[in-house]
């Protein structure tokens, strides 16, 4: 094992330190310990969630979008904003009603930009999202598909901040 000379923490500990100093990203706790007192004590730690394995990978790959919906104050698979319409559910969207082909990616960075409107996004941020972790970054690539999601949803809908990043307003 790599020693960083940290002291070495329970998840749960890692959590309540989390909570204390106010991060309040969403958390699952996905575990083998399914008795109700470890379910009470990780919800009362700060989890949003608690998941005892085994659990089927649907079932888990729901309950984080529904947590990722909640934490950006959607409570809907849809989200809608100014004539444009994604389900995160089926990958759907349009545009004034009617429907828009989007790539694997454009769909990713779609949804990214759609659950935090107005909010600024770097490339690297964008870059962290799409792509995993052995795949190469090329922030060049950000750029293209930004140009490709401009030309099939319109040139305003995202927009460049000048040495920052992108905004969608």
């Amino acid at each position: 094992m790599l020693d960083l000379g940290l002291p070495e923490m329970s998840g749960l500990e890692v959590l309540r330190a989390w909570r204390s100093e106010k991060r309040m990203l969403p958390v699952v706790i996905l575990t083998a310990r399914s008795g109700w007192t470890e379910k009470v004590e990780g919800l009362n730690a700060g989890a949003d969630d608690y998941v005892a394995k085994p659990v089927e990978i649907g079932e888990l790959v729901a309950r984080l979008r529904a947590l990722l919906r909640r934490a950006s104050g959607v409570a809907s698979t849809e989200i809608t904003h100014k004539g444009l319409s994604l389900d995160t559910t089926t990958g759907r969207v349009s545009l004034e009603g009617r429907p828009v082909e989007l790539t694997a990616l454009e769909l990713r960075m779609l949804t990214y930009f759609m659950h935090r409107r107005g909010r600024l996004i770097t490339q690297q941020e964008l870059a962290d999202q799409l792509y995993t972790l052995d795949q190469p970054r090329e922030l060049n690539t950000i750029e293209v598909y930004i140009s490709r999601l401009r030309r099939k949803l319109g040139p305003d809908r995202i927009k460049t901040v000048r040495g920052l990043g992108y905004r969608m307003d």
